[in-house]
């Protein structure tokens, strides 16, 4: 029997803009903290520039305070809220510099298990950003929608049998436990490119695909020491579907949260379930989506990132 090895998340990191939704991320933060014990969340802000036009200091010498101080005590305000009586370690931390490195960089610096972010739907650019983030991080990621429910009753988790869907399997077990949320899962199958070479029609070489799906997942939650009452939803899709797809299937049956797990980019042949999960933070979707990720995949990146 193989463990998929999923470690305990201890640390996360909450990406926070200043705008409408900062409440929100907060608000969904200290829910995740609760359900995966988290020890310590770190709550950041990158802003190009913390610098004050002059003439604006001139003309309102009063706030001579520095930005970065401001905006802190401001953001303080508000994680007070939600996290005022919590024996976490909670820290603000208001940083200078391009958002997407300094979030990446943190990240690897503080030892971070989870980066939480917003992902605001028909705003331009959001999704290029979130895709971006779930490609090159080095842990895993949640991306909450302004219209995430406080209440999670429902995981749907997409998988391949792979050693990274077992981690997200394993993450969405843990999950239940503490809220009573149900979990389903789902596998899309296609039928492969010159079927009709076999003597086959479409539909009958559709379901020698459907079987062998069937028996992977039998032999996958052997593999991994997965309860053996989950069930699996197998649903024929065309290749390269499969993000639009889960969001389908998502609404339809009333998902609340999306547990997909990513693999690094460091080999060629495991980029198939790690495009689905950058594809569905790019879509506009109302559901949000953790993407789980092994620790330090991407660790290549982030040290040339870091100059180190």
């Amino acid at each position: 029997m193989e463990k998929s090895g999923h470690d305990p998340y201890r640390t996360a990191m909450v990406a926070l803009d200043l705008s409408q939704m900062d409440d929100d991320l907060i608000r969904y933060a200290a829910i995740i903290a609760e359900i995966l014990q988290l020890e310590c969340v770190l709550f950041i802000h990158v802003a190009r520039s913390l610098a004050l036009p002059k003439d604006l200091l001139e003309e309102y010498p009063d706030l001579l305070e520095p930005l970065g101080k401001s905006i802190e005590t401001s953001l303080n305000s508000k994680i007070k809220v939600y996290f005022g009586d919590s024996e976490m370690d909670v820290q603000c931390i208001v940083k200078e510099g391009q958002p997407i490195d300094e979030i990446l960089k943190l990240s690897t610096i503080k030892n971070v298990d989870l980066i939480i972010m917003g992902r605001k739907n028909n705003l331009e650019g959001s999704g290029i950003v979130s895709s971006k983030i779930a490609g090159k991080s080095p842990c895993s990621l949640l991306f909450v929608t302004p219209e995430y429910n406080l209440t999670i009753s429902k995981l749907l988790v997409p998988i391949d049998f792979s050693h990274h869907s077992a981690m997200a399997v394993e993450l969405a077990l843990e999950i239940s436990e503490v809220d009573h949320s149900t979990i389903e899962t789902i596998h899309f199958y296609g039928v492969p490119l010159g079927y009709n070479k076999t003597g086959k029609s479409y539909n009958e070489f559709a379901g020698i695909m459907k079987k062998i799906a069937k028996n992977d997942f039998g032999a996958f939650l052997k593999k991994h020491s997965l309860s053996p009452g989950l069930s699996c939803e197998y649903v024929l899709s065309e290749y390269g579907k499969y993000p639009e797809r889960t969001y389908d299937y998502a609404e339809k049956n009333d998902v609340d949260l999306i547990v997909i797990g990513s693999r690094g980019r460091t080999d060629i042949s495991s980029l198939v379930m790690g495009s689905v999960a950058e594809k569905l933070v790019y879509l506009d979707g109302e559901i949000p989506v953790l993407i789980v990720k092994e620790k330090g995949e991407n660790m290549g990146f982030l040290e040339a990132l870091m100059n180190i």
